[in-house]
């Protein structure tokens, strides 16, 4: 791929208008969400659409997040059931993405889909993507801004430093305040979590009134985020640590001194906002080998320890 000259845009309205211009040429633009920054192009363009992939080297079976303004705008290409209005009057704008049935005719690229029959698609709640959504006006399909199965960025710094010369733009609007991806439900009868992510599934089987179904096969992903490997630091990476061994860096959660502590506090949603951030840490510092404290499994613990666990999987 030819190298590209990265522009950092700010969030003035004037340079907004920058990046939407470059969208609709078919140009590939990081910009901030609540989560994670996204790398967004077109949803229904498929030659900008396929930039996405060969820029992030993703595989071209993982499917993509489509990102819009409204729910009213969101029924323009995807079909509701009482579950998905449910959830979207519940949480959108948020960091909740739905899976749900395509429309016939609805423009968007099949890259995006991955060939499937449903969408995913979300309303953001940040102010910079929203006004990028506005002065775009239309879908932008984005996964995180980052090398295919590497940490996730949360500051224009880290889109910079994964894909400096293979993307266009970026949109720096500071750092992300969630940290983590967006959960991600598959609707219909039996509505099921896909991805555990910026709001916790308690909250959502609480909106909805019943559980939801537990579902993920990494070898036919329905949504991103589903890969068995995914999220990894350069360093291998040991769960549940209580200590450090031989040359290991500690990346702690709670009372545990070290001097990379996700939360001293052991508060997880500032955990969940400092992860990817602390493996970034650990990156530029040339850790080998990453040992990393015991996680709450509930709440937004939940997401923490999907991300982990998809960090320290084997690696093809």
């Amino acid at each position: 791929m030819k190298a590209k000259s990265l522009q950092i845009l700010s969030t003035s309205a004037q340079e907004i208008g920058t990046a939407a211009s470059l969208l609709e040429q078919g140009k590939l633009v990081a910009f901030p969400t609540e989560t994670v920054y996204g790398l967004g192009a077109d949803a229904r363009n498929d030659g900008a659409v396929a930039s996405i992939f060969a820029a992030k080297g993703r595989p071209s079976f993982n499917p993509l997040i489509v990102h819009v303004a409204t729910s009213d705008v969101a029924a323009r290409y995807v079909e509701f059931d009482d579950v998905a209005a449910r959830l979207a009057s519940a949480f959108w704008p948020g960091a909740l993405t739905l899976v749900l049935p395509l429309r016939p005719q609805s423009g968007i690229s099949k890259l995006v889909t991955a060939g499937l029959a449903t969408l995913a698609v979300r309303v953001p709640d940040h102010p910079v993507v929203q006004s990028l959504l506005a002065a775009f006006d239309g879908p932008i399909a984005a996964p995180s801004a980052n090398p295919s199965g590497r940490v996730s960025p949360t500051t224009a710094a880290h889109v910079r430093s994964g894909l400096d010369g293979r993307i266009d733009a970026v949109v720096d609007g500071g750092a992300c305040n969630v940290g983590v991806e967006s959960t991600i439900i598959s609707c219909g009868p039996q509505p099921a979590l896909l991805r555990a992510g910026g709001i916790p599934a308690e909250a959502i089987e609480a909106a909805l009134g019943a559980p939801l179904l537990r579902t993920s096969d990494p070898a036919t992903p329905q949504s991103p985020g589903q890969l068995a490997s995914h999220y990894a630091p350069s360093g291998a990476v040991r769960l549940n640590a209580r200590d450090c061994k031989g040359d290991e860096v500690l990346l702690g959660f709670g009372s545990v001194e070290t001097e990379f502590n996700l939360s001293k506090s052991g508060n997880l949603i500032e955990a969940a906002a400092n992860l990817f951030e602390m493996l970034h840490r650990l990156d530029a510092l040339g850790a080998k080998k990453i040992a990393i404290s015991p996680i709450p499994d509930h709440g937004l613990g939940a997401a923490i320890n999907d991300r982990l666990r998809r960090a320290a999987a084997p690696r093809e």
